[in-house]
Order: C-alpha cells, then sequence, then structure tokens
C-alpha cells in the first residue's frame, strides 16, 4: 500500500472539527447508567488447563441491558497483592478465542480480562461465546450499520457499554487493584479502548493500536476497504439516509470519547494503513485529553511509517510493556 493519506508533517497537527452531537454526554450517561443499574452477579470459573505459572477463569459479565459478555480473566500463578489489570478489546470480527493465546501481559505481573465481542468471533480467530440478543433494521452485513438510523439501537452503543462494564467488572476481582486498571486493544480495539477511556473518568492508562472508529465520516471517503466499506454499501442503497447516519455515528466516534479522557495515552499509527488511515488516527489522538487532565499531557504516538494495519505488531507489544512499567515505576 502507498502513503496515500496526509504527510507526516501535517498529519501531526491535524485537529479537525468532527461533529458531535448536542446530547452526547447526556445520551452516554444515561446508557451507562442503565447498564450499571442491573445488579446481576458477574461470575467466574477457574478454568482447568495445561498452563502451570498461571491462573485461568472463565467470567461472566452483566454488559449493555444486563445482557451476559463472557471473557478470560488470565492472572500470575502465586500472585501476592493486588495486581495492575489490562482490560483488553479485540479486533473487528473476532471473539475471546481460547485462554492459551493470550499470556503476555499475565506473564507480566498483571491481571488480564481479555473480553469477548457480542455477535462476533465467526470470522477469525477461534470463536466467541457472547451472543448479540438485540435485532435491527437494515443494515450491511458486519455491525457497523446495525441501527445506523437511531444511536439508541447501534451496535456499538451495546458493545461499547459491555466494554465500560468489562472495567467495572475487573475492579471487582481481589487479584485487582481497582486503582490501576489499563485498557487496551488494536483496530476495533483501539477504537473501544479510546472510547473507554472517555466514558470511565478514573482509568490508570490508555493503549490504543492503530484505532478503528475514528473520524468515521473521514474515513469512508478515504477508503474502501471493510469495515468502512459497509458504511458505503449501506448508503448507496439508502441514499436517503447519509445524514441520519452519521449522526448516529457522531455518538459512536472515538475522537469525541477521545476529547473527554484522562489517564495517560500510548497510540500507535501505521502511515500505509489501509483500513484505518493514518489522519484519522491522528484526529483522535490530537483531540485526546479533557483539558487539565493527565492525558492531554502525557500522551505519545509510535508512528509506523512502511507498515500497513498490522502496525508495530510485536514491536508495538514491547513498548506496551516498556511505557506501562514505566508509568508504574512513577509512582
Amino acid at each position: 500500500m502507498p502513503l496515500y493519506d496526509l504527510p507526516l508533517d501535517e498529519l501531526v497537527s491535524y485537529r479537525p472539527d468532527v461533529a458531535e452531537p448536542d446530547d452526547f454526554d447526556a445520551f452516554w450517561r444515561e446508557t451507562i447508567e442503565s447498564a450499571r443499574a442491573h445488579d446481576t452477579p458477574v461470575h467466574r470459573t477457574p478454568v482447568d488447563t495445561p498452563l502451570a505459572l498461571v491462573d485461568v477463569f472463565d467470567v461472566t459479565f452483566p454488559g449493555f441491558d444486563g445482557h451476559p459478555v463472557k471473557a478470560w480473566l488470565t492472572v500470575p500463578r502465586g500472585r501476592s497483592g493486588p495486581l495492575p489489570a489490562v482490560v483488553h478489546y479485540n479486533g473487528y470480527g473476532g471473539g475471546r478465542g481460547l485462554p492459551h493465546q493470550r499470556l503476555l501481559w499475565a506473564a507480566a505481573g498483571y491481571a488480564y480480562l481479555f473480553m469477548d465481542t457480542r455477535g462476533q468471533g465467526g470470522t477469525w480467530g477461534d470463536g466467541g461465546q457472547t451472543p448479540d440478543p438485540v435485532g435491527t433494521g437494515p443494515s450491511h452485513p458486519g455491525v457497523m450499520t446495525q441501527g445506523i438510523t437511531d444511536p439508541h439501537d447501534h451496535y456499538y452503543r451495546r458493545m461499547f457499554t459491555d466494554a465500560v462494564r468489562a472495567v467495572d467488572a475487573v475492579r471487582t476481582f481481589p487479584e485487582v487493584d481497582a486503582a490501576r486498571v489499563a485498557v487496551t486493544g488494536g483496530s476495533q480495539g483501539g477504537g473501544t479502548a479510546l472510547a473507554v477511556a472517555g466514558l470511565v473518568p478514573d482509568l490508570w492508562a490508555v493503549m490504543a493500536d492503530v484505532p478503528f472508529l475514528c473520524h468515521i465520516r473521514r474515513a469512508v471517503g478515504l477508503v474502501d476497504s471493510s469495515p468502512y466499506h459497509e458504511i458505503t454499501k449501506f448508503l448507496s442503497v439508502n441514499r436517503h439516509l447519509e445524514e441520519t447516519a452519521f449522526r448516529t455515528l457522531s455518538y459512536i466516534d472515538a475522537v469525541n470519547h477521545a476529547r473527554r479522557a484522562a489517564a495517560p495515552l500510548l497510540a500507535s499509527v501505521a502511515l500505509r494503513d489501509p483500513i484505518c488511515p493514518p489522519s484519522t488516527v491522528y484526529a483522535a489522538y490530537n483531540h485526546y485529553g479533557r483539558p487539565g487532565s493527565l492525558g492531554a499531557s502525557d500522551r505519545t504516538m509510535e508512528v509506523y511509517p512502511h507498515n500497513e494495519h498490522e502496525g508495530g505488531g510485536g514491536f508495538q507489544e514491547a513498548r506496551q510493556l516498556e511505557w506501562l512499567a514505566g508509568l508504574a515505576a512513577r509512582e
């Protein structure tokens, strides 16, 4: 993929106006409060695995509207004292898979919760176990246009709420230091991490790699790859719904959530990314952090000039380990 977006010297200062609905805060406050009103307990069951150095738990917690959401909790065996925690959100189309597939953060000494993604898990990886019981009106295959005519019905209202409730869930575990919970993810997971950063004011840290769902309207105009292509296809049939659709998506757009974040941020961007255009990533990054917050001053972008949507891969994971350890050392 050739370089196709703005040059890097323009990207670093790219801070566009992104449409934001007047009731954005009220919409999300009411959504999260409604979800937290469900008093369904968090369940966890030990999983018998051949893994000798970690303990694994099958977790079910209440998400949007109290719907059961699955997750894996992995913690270092022989742990002592409350541990910092990392909550991880998955990329588009993937499910939680199998617990032995993700051991990095537990091996580094963290409690690690990997959230299943409702209605996903059938595109790549090793499956998911969380259905999405909510139907929608007309939509293109995938989740981008599910409920696109009304923000109350949109898929990501449910999924982002699940992601907030995952943080609530991990904070209930005795192994976890509730004051030190970080969120992370790549692509869809990166956009979700940014959304949670804006919805949960007291996170410890945020790590968002090649994030999806940022400056959505620009992305739809720049790339013809999925998942943004789902919106294009839908609007090619439903021509009269363009403004309705983009208004709904403005409640989802991670730029608008990033403006409200407070925690330190480590982000990454790939300049040849054909799925998440670099300018959309920088739009969220340059808007990140509400005025006066630690996030507004403590943010770092790792740039991968020659990479596509894989971003930094293992190099970025190593950078995350170093960055989060440095954050802990400063306390």
